[in-house]
């Protein structure tokens, strides 16, 4: 077998293990959700297959184990409780590290027999049902299954004297529409003329056909109770279980003749005449109108959906290898550049031939930028799901009772800043199971519910993702942190700090407030290494707290490191790229103003006071400034803060190429891109520049104090 394909089923078997979690820990919860019994036996039984189709022998052995196991709780001879649960989290790890090694080692094989041995007594518990009731529940699978789309005819007759009942039809039929698909059929035959009608009588009936996942049994919960005013006959007239329907449907002289409407013998005349067949039925005073028309709907409805059921179908996905994907964006990446210089180009030559073509090129490029960026984007909820085994498992290993939620599943994230962003995730979840939810104990004496909350939700806004963590819990002890920070030298014990810059000393290399050192901390490592990992994404890191409420930490992070919108800028010679998802506004200021400021790097923007950045004084350019500059305003971490620039050139797609080893560790400078002359511009690394801007206020505060304190002495 090549290489090639097992590698393929190897990843698609860590996908099915991974589903196999995620559908058990929500299980844990809905214990008797059938679906997600069926969901993880179909992932079983196709790591059962197809490990055995690539030479996967052990893999295949083991998942056939498991399979068994889940056959009996899907056919309701074994009850699911929390031994299932766990023992099946356990194999799932087990089968992970299968796939992940080519060779068993003997602790891995002793783990597997002691998971057969447990699920073997398991099988041979005494939990299978009674036989009659087993028999029972094989008549009736057909039609209660849940999850198949069945479809179902419902004759609705109502006696004449329903209205005076109270019964309200209107009510009942949207009771059916909440199943599923509804088509309501009135037949208005037996309606006298105005002159006859008596309004308390009802002359209607109705045929209703209805496709549902809920089988026949939910039918029958709505109609039980109309049994002595309404004669309703309910019949499946298709079940759904084609996984390639044909699109076509029953014959109308078959849908008559099930409908009682005609028998075959009046079917076969109108058939033997050359003319429409509901027609000849029609002349004939075989059928009314009414009744062809109403079979003509019942047909028209179940062809639409198989034909939808069909293009279902026809959807398909294709697995490409990630390093191709890369391959196809560093190409994007090239063309875009090349595009640049093309439309550079046409604006320095007057053609307007040259120009439209670069205009339509241009056009295109973007096209296939953006449809080549959405192949990387993936939900960044697959990563949320691995967070609950987690959160389950400290919970149980820490004696608390927390509970994980997520919103925000659907937001997409590219895949190569999902996978650098998981280990941040990991370590701020797990602080706030350690750190952050008290034990059950603590939290009632503070008069909370003893079942802690950690809520991981995500959103898109511009072109960043914002992710926030959040618990219930304990919230941040502002002084117990000044004062590990006192104690530790990073600040004196006078300096004055507001409620946010505390927080931030909590990043600090090796800080940790933790009175004892434990397995998941105390350590003093890692909340620095979040910082690091979430900034060397371009990103930012915020934390709110409050005493006995919670802790939220927000991050926010660009949606993609390929390709960026920026603002191209030029300081001196150079030219410098800035985020354009960060910029506010530009606003011009003379020259004069920043050189006579004394040191106070505020300026007022629209009534308010920005401080700002001087570029020229920060990448030490020599170039004199010209005398009216521009300030670029941009917003870091809900801050307003300026960077002043010579010129603003405009607008400019960026394909952004990591710096060599040699300049890796430049300050202020995240990344560089080619430009359309095949110049070199520096991306800015804002957040490393407001850091930069800070602690040269702060170098000039304390001088400035000193200088003071010194002519005092003097």
């Amino acid at each position: 077998m090549s290489q090639s394909f097992t590698d393929i089923f190897i990843e698609e078997g860590r996908e099915l293990v991974s589903d196999i979690v995620s559908s058990l820990l929500e299980l844990e919860q809905d214990p008797e959700n059938t679906e997600l019994v069926a969901r993880i036996f179909r992932s079983l039984h196709t790591i059962k297959g197809s490990g055995a189709m690539f030479g996967l022998d052990t893999v295949s052995d083991f998942a056939h184990h498991l399979e068994d196991l889940f056959d009996r709780v899907r056919n309701n001879r074994l009850k699911l409780d929390k031994d299932i649960i766990d023992l099946t989290l356990s194999s799932a790890d087990l089968i992970s590290k299968m796939l992940d090694s080519a060779e068993l080692t003997p602790e891995v094989i002793q783990q597997k027999e002691e998971i057969v041995r447990r699920i073997e007594n398991r099988l041979g518990a005494n939990s299978i049902i009674e036989e009659e009731e087993k028999s029972k529940a094989e008549e009736e699978k057909n039609l209660s299954v849940s999850g198949a789309r069945q479809t179902f005819r419902i004759v609705f007759t109502p006696g004449e004297s329903v209205f005076r009942q109270g019964v309200n039809t209107c009510e009942i039929f949207s009771s059916f529409r909440t199943l599923g698909d509804l088509l309501i059929i009135a037949k208005t035959t037996k309606i006298p003329d105005l002159f006859h009608i008596d309004p308390e009588v009802c002359y209607l009936a109705w045929v209703l056909i209805l496709t549902t996942d809920q089988g026949i049994d939910s039918i029958q919960d709505i109609t039980m109770m109309l049994d002595d005013y309404v004669r309703i006959q309910i019949d499946m007239i298709d079940d759904g279980s084609d996984e390639s329907p044909d699109p076509d449907y029953k014959k109308l002289g078959d849908i008559l003749i099930e409908r009682g409407d005609i028998n075959r013998e009046e079917m076969n005349r109108a058939l033997s005449m050359q003319h429409r067949f509901g027609e000849i039925l029609v002349s004939q005073g075989a059928v009314q109108n009414e009744a062809i028309e109403s079979a003509l709907m019942e047909q028209k409805h179940i062809r639409q959906l198989r034909q939808t059921a069909g293009e279902k179908k026809e959807v398909t996905s294709l697995r490409v290898s990630s390093d191709k994907v890369d391959i196809l964006v560093n190409l994007v990446g090239e063309l875009v550049t090349l595009q640049a210089r093309l439309n550079q180009l046409s604006n320095q030559r007057i053609d307007s031939e040259l120009l439209g073509v670069s205009e339509e090129m241009e056009r295109l490029t973007a096209e296939l930028r953006d449809h080549t960026m959405d192949i990387r984007m993936f939900p960044i909820g697959s990563t949320f799901s691995q967070f609950r085994r987690l959160v389950r498992d400290l919970s149980a290993q820490l004696g608390k009772e927390i509970e994980l939620s997520t919103e925000g599943d659907e937001t997409e994230l590219d895949k190569s800043v999902i996978e650098k962003l998981h280990d941040p995730l990991v370590h701020l979840i797990r602080n706030s199971i350690d750190h952050g939810v008290e034990s059950p104990e603590q939290r009632l004496e503070k008069g909370k519910s003893r079942q802690g909350m950690v809520h991981l939700g995500a959103s898109q806004s511009g072109g960043f993702v914002v992710i926030q963590i959040s618990d219930d819990g304990r919230g941040l002890d502002v002084e117990a942190i000044r004062d590990k920070a006192v104690e530790r030298g990073l600040i004196q014990q006078d300096t004055q700090l507001n409620e946010q810059k505390v927080y931030n000393l909590i990043f600090e290399p090796g800080f940790s407030t933790a009175k004892q050192v434990s397995d998941l901390s105390g350590r003093g490592v890692g909340m620095d290494v979040v910082k690091r990992n979430i900034e060397a994404l371009r990103g930012s890191v915020q934390v709110e707290s409050e005493v006995d409420i919670g802790t939220t930490v927000t991050i926010k992070i660009p949606l993609t490191l390929a390709i960026i919108d920026g603002l191209l800028v030029q300081v001196g010679a150079e030219r410098y790229v800035i985020p354009l998802a960060l910029v506010e506004e530009c606003v011009e200021i003379r020259h004069s103003r920043i050189v006579s400021d004394g040191g106070n790097r505020l300026v007022k923007v629209r009534g308010a006071l920005v401080p700002y950045i001087y570029l020229h004084e920060i990448f030490e350019h020599d170039e004199p400034a010209p005398d009216y500059e521009q300030i670029i305003i941009i917003r870091n971490e809900n801050r307003r803060v300026g960077l002043v620039v010579d010129q603003v050139i405009g607008g400019h797609q960026t394909v952004i190429k990591n710096l060599g080893a040699y300049l890796k560790k430049l300050e202020g400078v995240s990344g560089a891109t080619i430009l359309g002359d095949g110049g070199i511009a520096l991306i800015l690394d804002i957040p490393c520049l407001v850091k930069q801007m800070e602690e040269i206020q702060l170098n000039r505060s304390r001088d400035s104090q000193l200088s003071l304190q010194g002519e005092i002495n003097a």
